[in-house]
């Protein structure tokens, strides 16, 4: 593999120049009609970036995968109108790919495949198959004939393909009805087109999920505010993933403890709601060194990257969230199982720690210290995608389980009563602290509006959530930015386009290193959390860019909002 990514680095002025002399639709003839009307395209190989061009001029969002320095160099410099995100990854592997949490309509391997190992293909089939979305398509291309140059080549097959497909449960189609002749002309090398698609779900997340929200035996709502608590990291923090394996994902220890705390504070502290079978043996997270002591902290107090310096706070914190983390581990994690099986859906592993004595901050350094919460991908990737729908279910099935208990049918309450204190509290819709932050620089120095670059007047501008809060509710540094009043009326809750992100990226790049110097721990951990394919160690802006260009195109994806041009 490594001679092939030398061999197109070396020769990649010739070999992009040849690639881009015959076009997409010559090329790829047999498959124009599987091309989706939008979504998301994961072209791997992506050579001199041909096909992710004119797939991205037909909007659809591309990551182009290239392994090769030289030629994916070369074809980043194209300009077009909308954006392609470029990786440098590779199969079987695909961590980067694996890293953006995404799942796409389309899949291309154009003249991919014969560089591929025997030994190494049902795994990248597996892999691939994976990163489909349901009725996703993989389409790969075979090359038939000898090779005249250094690079590695190995015998493909239809047949090979038909195998892997019956395999991992994908359809299987062959696209081309004759060998086709090369567009390039070198004798003696004809091809193929495979099809291959999931023609549903397939993981079995969704019965598994449901089982657990509706079928499974409950002594407390603690089985179904573990779901939950991980459906919320899953919607709104696609970077907590510390690590993906091909069996599961791993989350920070104390994330999941953080989450849910603010799902049981209202419960608990506000409504005084009954979440067992037995009120008089209470919750077991609930200590009167630890929980009651912080009942004064709304659930807006508590969100990643704040800090807390008083002790009479950050002790009893510090306390509530290991004993929720034990709580979990011992709790719903235990008695959580495959139905038919004695075998755990989840697993946790909780760390001793030393108490904080200098004050706490929900940073990545001390949520993962915690611990490691691990969940099978399959039902991680079902919690991302379909949250929307997977919600609904827990919350009524929560309310249903409250309704039962005697303690909570003696104070009266209704199903409303129950849904109220079931309503996730999103972050407060607040600009109060970016516009100080605002008003101070302008007294010494400009501030640019983030969308025009024009220079601000006091007064006379207004914050803008860049991803419209009203869908996605999210005040972290990152997403709020200073604009002209005028132009933030015109996009109201419009998400901004890939090319209207990419024109801006200077305004709003330069606002975050002028407006947070001081708050740093803060604007990454966020946006590290929040944002796709960032590394807890992340302290590059430039970084932090490329990840809010992805992550609007998954919002986009995801909630199909208006587009603001």
């Amino acid at each position: 593999m490594k001679s092939n990514i030398s061999y197109y680095s070396k020769n990649a002025e010739s070999l992009s120049q040849q690639y881009n002399s015959v076009t997409f639709e010559s090329v790829h003839r047999d498959w124009l009609e599987e091309i989706p009307s939008e979504g998301f395209v994961l072209d791997v190989g992506a050579g001199s970036g041909r096909d992710a061009r004119y797939l991205a001029d037909r909007g659809l969002s591309v990551v182009a995968v290239e392994p090769s320095p030289g030629i994916r160099d070369i074809a980043r410099q194209y300009q077009i109108k909308n954006k392609i995100h470029w990786l440098s990854d590779s199969l079987p592997e695909l961590t980067d790919v694996f890293s953006l949490q995404t799942k796409f309509d389309l899949i291309l391997l154009s003249a991919v495949w014969m560089h591929i190992a025997p030994t190494n293909r049902e795994r990248c089939i597996r892999k691939l198959s994976s990163l489909l979305k349901p009725n996703g398509k993989i389409i790969i291309s075979l090359r038939h004939g000898e090779c005249s140059d250094e690079r590695v080549m190995h015998p493909v097959s239809a047949d090979e393909l038909a195998k892997f497909a019956s395999q991992f449960g994908l359809s299987f189609k062959l696209l081309s009805t004759n060998q086709n002749e090369d567009e390039l002309g070198r004798a003696g090398i004809y091809w193929e087109t495979v099809m291959l698609q999931l023609p549903d779900d397939g993981t079995g997340a969704f019965p598994l999920i449901r089982n657990i929200a509706v079928n499974d035996n409950k002594s407390s709502t603690y089985k179904l505010a573990l779901l939950r608590t991980l459906l919320r990291i899953a919607e709104g923090h696609p970077g907590a993933v510390i690590e993906r394996t091909d069996e599961h994902v791993v989350l920070p220890m104390g994330l999941v403890s953080l989450y849910w705390t603010k799902l049981f504070k209202p419960l608990v502290d506000k409504f005084e709601m009954q979440q067992n079978n037995d009120a008089s043996k209470g919750l077991g997270f609930i200590k009167d060194d630890g929980w009651k002591k912080i009942i004064s902290l709304s659930v807006n107090d508590l969100y990643l990257g704040a800090s807390y310096q008083t002790e009479e706070v950050y002790l009893p914190l510090y306390k509530t969230l290991k004993e929720v983390a034990n709580t979990i581990k011992n709790m719903p994690v235990k008695f959580t199982k495959i139905p038919g099986s004695q075998q755990p859906v989840f697993s946790a592993e909780t760390n001793r720690t030393v108490k904080p004595n200098e004050g706490l901050i929900l940073n990545s350094d001390f949520l993962s210290s915690l611990g490691n919460f691990y969940v099978p991908v399959h039902v991680w990737d079902s919690l991302t995608r379909y949250s929307v729908w997977i919600e609904p279910t827990l919350v009524n099935e929560w309310s249903a389980i409250m309704a039962s208990y005697q303690g909570n049918k003696a104070n009266s309450y209704s199903k409303l009563d129950y849904l109220n204190a079931l309503t996730w509290e999103d972050p407060e819709r607040s600009t109060t602290r970016v516009r100080k932050r605002v008003d101070q620089l302008i007294s010494i120095s400009e501030v640019s509006c983030c969308w025009s670059g024009k220079s601000l007047r006091e007064s006379s501008y207004a914050v803008d959530h860049a991803f419209p809060f009203s869908r996605w509710p999210n005040n972290d540094l990152w997403n709020l930015l200073p604009t002209k009043s005028a132009i933030n009326l015109k996009k109201s809750d419009k998400l901004p386009t890939s090319l209207k992100l990419t024109s801006a990226r200077e305004f709003i790049t330069s606002w975050w290193q002028l407006a947070w110097p001081a708050d740093q721990e803060e604007f990454f951990t966020q946006a590290n959390y929040a944002l796709p394919n960032l590394q807890s160690t992340n302290r590059s802006f430039d970084d932090v860019f490329e990840a809010f260009c992805f992550q609007r195109d998954r919002i986009k994806d995801l909630q199909q909002l208006e587009d603001w041009r």
